[in-house]
This record gives C-alpha cells, structure tokens and sequence, in this order.
C-alpha cells in the first residue's frame, strides 16, 4: 500500500503571512485602572501590607508566564506599567518572595492525576525497562 501524497501549501500572499506572524508575536495584557492594588488595613501584629494580594497575583502571573526571576519580574512589571500609562508602585523582590512564600508558590492548574509515561505497544519495539 503506497502513501498517499502530501499536499504542499505554498503562500501567495507574503504581505498578508508576514502580518499574521507579527500579529501572533504581540503581547496584550489588560490593567483593570479600579484594582485594589494597596493592601487593606489588617489587624495582624507587625507592619502592615502595603500591596493587595491581587498586585502580589499579578506579579507573580508575569513571573510565572515569561519564567523569570523575581528581580526581573519587578522589572518587567514597573515597564508593563509605564507602558500603560499607570504611576503605580512596584513590590520588590524582597516583598514579592515572601508574599510568594505565604501564599504558596503559583502554578497552573496540574492535571488531578500523575502522567505516565507513553509506552508504544507494537511487537517490534522492545518493552522499557528490560
């Protein structure tokens, strides 16, 4: 039985292609301007808070998102910021670890249970392991 033949894409339009592959690269990041970004005043001994678990959250997202660390991460943030138009304080790293620390650390959601590795079950292929 012979393969049957791909079909082969070429594009005809570049000027449209190149738009799409500049499209796909652009980086949206909505700031809600009415966010509580100052912590609310607690009774807990010590100092207060001074950034609200949602300014925490979303620091942490960004450093979750583009894998950096948290110095950068403060980085980014306060140019995300700029960008934005927004004169907003920036936690730094200091207070970014230790509010991670307290919340625990961010991950996306894992799967409910373990991932096994994939075993292919075709008799020429010889079982892992042995």
């Amino acid at each position: 039985m012979s393969q049957p033949t791909r079909p082969r894409y070429r594009t005809t339009n570049w000027s449209s292609y190149t738009a799409s592959l500049r499209k796909g690269g652009s980086l949206l990041i909505w700031l809600d301007k009415d966010m509580a970004r100052e912590a609310p005043r607690g009774v807990k001994p010590g100092r207060p808070a001074v950034f609200s678990d949602a300014a925490i959250q979303f620091c942490l997202s960004i450093k979750v998102l583009f894998k950096l660390p948290l110095r950068r991460t403060t980085g980014m943030v306060a140019s995300l910021l700029k960008l934005a138009g927004l004169d907003w304080a920036v936690p730094d790293c200091t207070t970014l670890c230790r509010r991670q620390s307290e919340r625990g650390p961010w991950r996306p959601s894992a799967p409910r249970k373990p991932l096994e590795p994939c075993r292919s079950r075709s008799p020429t292929v010889a079982p892992m392991g042995r």
